[in-house]
């Protein structure tokens, strides 16, 4: 369970970190059935067009994904151990391949850079400064670790080494200074389906849930999370409906 109530959240100086400079909310929606990853693709290109052309706010939209694998611009064939297994999709975004599935929450993340600074190491550094953020609602610590991009937390045990595992990832792509595709965060997947890639290259290192971890969190309770920080780190948020494919011009948002 989240270890405070969900309210207006501060940073240390009481302000977000990467603001609109007009305050403008973000749309938060959340897509209660699986989306499949084309459909969600879709609606990202039709949203991200909407923005730029001053007819959509900003939007966060999470959801879940039926079992598949996603090949980032830097995807290696090699890491992909078993093709077979689930739908494998190319994607835009960047980063190598990863695994999407139930009990992970995904986060699409459509936000105007034109209207937040222009930075794109800024944005990615802002990404998971609001997962760690997140993670620090549930007590457990996590870190950005120099040359893998992603959160990650270290585990050990008196009688063995301690390791680092990933319990969540940051993909990301810029169409003209507006983002999309995101993060995702491991609540409760099947984590043996992550056997099935090298998951973003990195072979040294395992991979997590907050499940695993020990801690009774369930998807609600992510979400619950993730907008508290996400208010610390980009601003605020209004609750809207999730987006579609195609974008009805005479509709100036949902």
């Amino acid at each position: 369970m989240l270890n405070r109530e969900l309210s207006a959240p501060k940073t240390l100086d009481g302000k977000p970190t990467m603001p609109r400079p007009d305050g403008a909310p973000a749309g938060w929606a959340v897509s209660t059935a699986p989306v499949p990853y084309p459909e969600a693709v879709g609606a990202m290109r039709a949203r991200v067009e909407a923005i730029l052309e001053g007819r959509a706010r900003e939007l966060v939209w999470l959801l879940e994904h039926p079992p598949l694998y996603t090949a980032g611009v830097s995807a290696k064939p090699r890491d992909l151990i078993d093709p077979a297994r689930f739908p494998v999709f190319e994607s835009e975004r960047g980063g190598q391949f990863t695994y999407h599935g139930p009990g992970q929450r995904v986060a699409y993340v459509m936000l105007d850079l034109r209207e937040r600074g222009r930075d794109v190491h800024r944005f990615v550094r802002g990404l998971e400064a609001w997962l760690i953020g997140a993670l620090g609602e549930f007590d457990v610590h996590g870190v950005a670790r120099q040359g893998r991009v992603g959160v990650w937390v270290e585990r050990g045990t008196p009688d063995a080494p301690s390791r680092e595992d990933k319990i969540a990832a940051v993909g990301v792509k810029l169409r003209r200074w507006v983002s999309f595709h995101g993060i995702s965060l491991n609540v409760e997947p099947d984590l043996e389906h992550f056997s099935g890639i090298v998951p973003c290259g990195i072979s040294e290192h395992g991979v997590t849930s907050l499940v695993d971890l020990g801690l009774p969190v369930g998807l609600d309770d992510a979400d619950n999370a993730l907008r508290l920080s996400f208010h610390q780190v980009f601003g605020a948020t209004v609750a809207v409906d999730p987006p579609t494919a195609r974008w009805d011009r005479a509709q100036p948002d949902r």
